[in-house]
């Protein structure tokens, strides 16, 4: 008969085989996470690649054509490009590769595709298709909204905030401004009868007197302005505060729900009317002080029931 240990003793021995294979088991299906993971990175890595080379090459091809003699031949030329350019587009959208993608590694790729669409305008101009350069044009600010409040949502962290807050407000100040500079003068452009068009045309704006001068400023004002905020709030507040600037109705639901609660709670001057005049940050502060007390509430209400 063979010896065997007691039975505490062989159960021990059991267990920590299986341990070793349960361990075993993790380590492996870790191991194959992380391959899944490297080989995921490579191929949004190989495709970003491929798409920045075809809008280098897209660029390049633009700039020759814009010195073309020949009309027809500009035109198809410049066609050819703008077909590049939304092939590079289309790998830069793909929303499976933005997907598994942190909130500011998919601000910075939207940022390139909003570069490509401004490109892919910038070919109808010279075409001068100004009733495409318009369209693209408005759809460009509207998908910039949309993008912004998708990576916004997609904000799960403080690091993650504090890089997205100062590049959002600058994106809404600047760059949608921008655009949307760029909207009404082709619109100017459109409503003007031919005589002024041929006189625009012939005009020179190249004066000797304007004057250009950069001013070096340590840190950008948005940052300031962020890092003013940051001390008076908190990240969800803070984060809600930039949904506000894409999306006034959301704002909107709040001025109610703080009337609201304020009326249960006899906060008499916390009326709408006040509310509208009201910065972000209060709204934001108010709403989450009214939430977290209400929350608090009906905890206590359930366990006084219990």
């Amino acid at each position: 008969m063979l010896f065997q240990f007691p039975p505490a003793i062989q159960a021990g021995i059991e267990t920590g085989k299986y341990l070793q294979v349960f361990s075993k088991g993790v380590e492996i299906r870790q191991i194959i996470e992380q391959v899944a993971q490297d080989i995921k990175f490579e191929q949004h890595r190989t495709a970003l690649v491929r798409a920045y080379g075809v809008f280098i090459q897209a660029m390049n091809r633009f700039r020759s054509a814009m010195q073309l003699q020949d009309f027809s031949r500009r035109n198809a030329e410049i066609d050819g490009v703008r077909g590049m350019l939304f092939a590079a587009l289309a790998d830069y959208s793909n929303p499976h590769l933005l997907e598994e993608t942190c909130a500011a590694g998919q601000l910075r790729r939207l940022e390139c595709a909003w570069a490509i669409e401004q490109a892919i305008v910038a070919t109808y101009q010279v075409q001068n298709e100004v009733s495409a350069v318009s369209d693209r044009l408005i759809l460009l600010q509207d998908k910039i909204c949309e993008d912004a409040l998708t990576v916004i949502n997609r904000c799960e962290s403080h690091d993650e905030l504090d890089f997205l807050f100062p590049e959002i407000i600058r994106i809404k100040n600047h760059d949608l401004a921008v655009l949307d500079s760029w909207q009404n003068h082709v619109d100017w452009i459109q409503s003007l009868p031919s005589s002024d068009l041929k006189l625009l045309s012939s005009a020179d704006f190249n004066s000797p007197e304007i004057h250009y001068s950069t001013i070096n400023v340590a840190e950008p004002p948005e940052q300031l302005v962020y890092e003013s905020l940051a001390e008076k709030s908190h990240f969800y507040s803070l984060r809600d505060q930039l949904l506000f600037i894409f999306e006034p109705e959301l704002r909107r639901e709040y001025e109610f729900y703080i009337s609201e609660q304020a009326g249960i709670t006899g906060y008499k001057t916390l009326v709408t009317s006040n509310l509208q005049q009201a910065s972000d940050l209060t709204v934001g502060n108010l709403y989450y002080y009214f939430n977290i007390r209400d929350k608090s509430k009906d905890e206590t209400e359930v366990v006084s029931a219990n």
